[in-house]
């Protein structure tokens, strides 16, 4: 039988911390896949990596797996290490599931993935980066949002977060940076319709109808944003009042429009398998947040919707995803090309 490694994040977090439940969902993504993967003629095993590197490599030494689903989505104390994982799959040579270690790297740190998406020519909002205090004089209008910018799961984001004046951003500022540390991402705040185009890459890459997230009408001190509570709390009053809508109400050439843009935005940063990439539309004209490279895929999660919405099972998406993966160990590594003679010869010291 083939062996498939589950490798996921070892939750670290206690239960009551206030981010813990984006942390420990990871634990029964990876159980309910092994259960998908073990019904379907392989066999799966999990592993929770905690904070020792070492117990990865020692794992893959002593029971080398045919493929890797990763699920490691990096430690609350250092996100960079989800591309650090990704990065020692590469370099020990097994095949795994989703983007490779360089995408990764590009959109973890949001504001460095907006500045190569601004440089392709792709619309994304204003934004600047504050690393240390005191907060600069804003060069945005006002309002606008400040953002952890190594963070996802909507982590340090509440209805504070949009701030309408100076005072406001300091304050907010301040908080992040005591509670969560930098670099802190503050952006133009851009009021109008979210809309996320789930993509897929197995093998062909093609974009799955856009979904959209509903608001309630903007009044003073509500606004239109996905706090942490409104992903993670169903109890929470902002949970209940974002409904996600699948597939979005979009006229067909916007509904184009933003496929392609997220085509392109995917290809740009070079994520691989499966991405999301999230969009505001302002008077018609999408604009992109930020690029998933290895979104949550959960059976109850957005991307599984946007499958649903496409007609597309997602025991299926599963399957193809490892089969995918093993593919990619079967194909030949690239030749390398010969020295030219005409080449010039190498300078010395």
């Amino acid at each position: 039988m083939i062996d498939v490694l589950l490798l996921y994040n070892e939750p670290l977090l206690p239960e009551d911390h206030r981010d813990a439940e984006s942390e420990h969902t990871v634990v029964d993504v990876a159980k309910y896949i092994g259960e998908i993967l073990g019904t379907n003629g392989y066999a799966p095993r999990l592993f929770g990596l905690g904070q020792n590197p070492a117990d990865l490599l020692r794992e893959l030494d002593a029971r080398r797996p045919d493929v890797i689903v990763n699920l490691f989505e990096g430690n609350p104390d250092n996100t960079e290490t989800e591309s650090y994982v990704a990065g020692l799959l590469e370099w020990k040579g097994i095949p795994f599931t989703g983007s490779p270690m360089r995408a990764l790297c590009l959109c973890r740190p949001k504001h460095l993935a907006k500045l190569l998406l601004k440089g392709a020519g792709l619309p994304t909002a204003g934004f600047f980066v504050i690393d240390q205090l005191p907060v600069p004089e804003s060069p945005l209008e006002f309002p606008v949002i400040a953002k952890l910018a190594c963070q996802d799961a909507s982590v340090g984001i509440d209805q504070t977060s949009v701030c309408t004046n100076q005072a406001e951003l300091e304050n907010r500022v301040d908080y992040l940076m005591r509670e969560y540390g930098p670099p802190i991402m503050i952006e133009e705040y851009i009021s109008g319709r979210e809309i996320n185009v789930a993509l897929l890459e197995l093998p062909e890459l093609e974009y799955l109808p856009p979904a959209e997230i509903l608001f309630p009408e903007e009044k003073p001190g509500q606004w239109a944003i996905v706090t942490y509570p409104a992903k993670w709390d169903p109890d929470h009053i902002d949970y209940k009042t974002t409904p996600p809508k699948f597939p979005a109400d979009l006229p067909p050439r916007l509904a184009k429009k933003v496929g392609e843009l997220a085509v392109k935005a995917y290809r740009t940063v070079g994520c691989r398998d499966y991405a999301r990439v999230d969009f505001r539309i302002r008077n018609g004209k999408p604009y992109i947040l930020e690029v998933n490279p290895n979104p949550e895929i959960s059976d109850e999660a957005g991307f599984a919707h946007s499958l649903a919405s496409a007609n597309l099972v997602y025991i299926d998406f599963i399957l193809r995803l490892v089969d995918n993966a093993r593919k990619r160990a079967a194909a030949p590594p690239p030749a390398l090309q010969p020295e030219r003679s005409d080449a010039p010869a190498a300078l010395t010291s």
